[in-house]
């Protein structure tokens, strides 16, 4: 299993749980996984294409899987998945 770590933004999509654990066998399958587990999760992740968006940065054992092979990164037993969701905004003095 790969455990998929939940940003605390999210949480209200995955009913309070941090962590996930689920089946796949690349980055993409996983994630996959775990919208059908919680579909309230797909919009906020995922465009109307199907692909990551933008703002929404994925880590599989602390490396960055845009210079890996993005969602097909494969995953073994034991890995990590983190989900980071960009922030922006503030206000000018």
């Amino acid at each position: 299993m790969t455990t998929v770590s939940i940003p605390t933004p999210l949480r209200q999509f995955t009913n309070g749980e941090d962590t996930v654990a689920l089946e796949g066998s690349s980055v993409g399958e996983v994630l996959d996984a775990l919208t059908a587990q919680f579909p309230g999760l797909q919009q906020h992740l995922f465009n109307d294409e199907g692909k990551l968006r933008s703002f929404v940065n994925v880590y599989l054992n602390d490396e960055d899987i845009r210079y890996m092979q993005k969602t097909a990164s494969p995953v073994k037993d034991g890995d990590t998945i983190t989900i980071i969701p960009s922030i922006a905004g503030g206000r000018t003095v």
